[in-house]
C-alpha cells in the first residue's frame, strides 16, 4: 500500500502563487509515476499533471505555462507549484500515484486525502 499525505493549498487573491506537497510513504518502490488531479464543485475530477519515474511530464491545456510538476526522489515527494492562479482553479487538489501493479490491464491507483485552493477574485 502506498500513503500520499498533500500540504501547502490555502486561499490566495487571482494572480497569486501557491505549491503543493505530497510526501509518499509505504511501498513507494511500487510507484511508476505520480500526479495531481482536481475537482471542483459540481465538476468532475480532472488531471492537473502528471510526471512519470522518466521525469515525462504531462499537463492540462488550462494549466500550461502556469502549473509546473517535480519531483525530489530522495524524499519521495512531488510538488506542484502553481502560478498566476485564476479563480476557476479553485477546487481541491489530491495527489496521485499510480502503481506498477497492473490489474485488468490498468495500474492500481493510490490517492491522498486532498487540499483545498480556492482562489479569490
Amino acid at each position: 500500500q502506498v500513503h500520499l499525505v498533500e500540504s501547502g493549498g490555502g486561499l490566495v487573491q487571482a494572480g497569486g502563487s501557491l505549491r503543493l506537497s505530497c510526501v509518499a510513504s509505504g511501498r513507494i518502490f511500487d510507484i511508476s509515476g505520480m500526479g495531481w488531479y482536481r475537482q471542483a464543485p459540481g465538476k468532475q475530477l480532472e488531471m492537473v499533471a502528471t510526471i512519470s519515474n522518466d521525469e515525462v511530464t504531462n499537463y492540462a491545456d488550462s494549466v500550461k505555462d502556469r502549473f509546473t510538476i517535480s519531483r525530489v526522489y530522495a524524499k519521495n515527494t512531488v510538488a506542484l507549484q502553481m502560478n498566476r492562479l485564476k479563480p476557476e482553479d479553485t477546487a481541491v487538489y489530491y495527489c496521485y500515484a499510480a502503481s506498477t501493479i497492473i490489474i485488468e490491464g490498468t495500474p492500481v491507483a493510490h490517492w491522498g486525502q486532498g487540499t483545498q485552493v480556492t482562489v479569490s477574485s
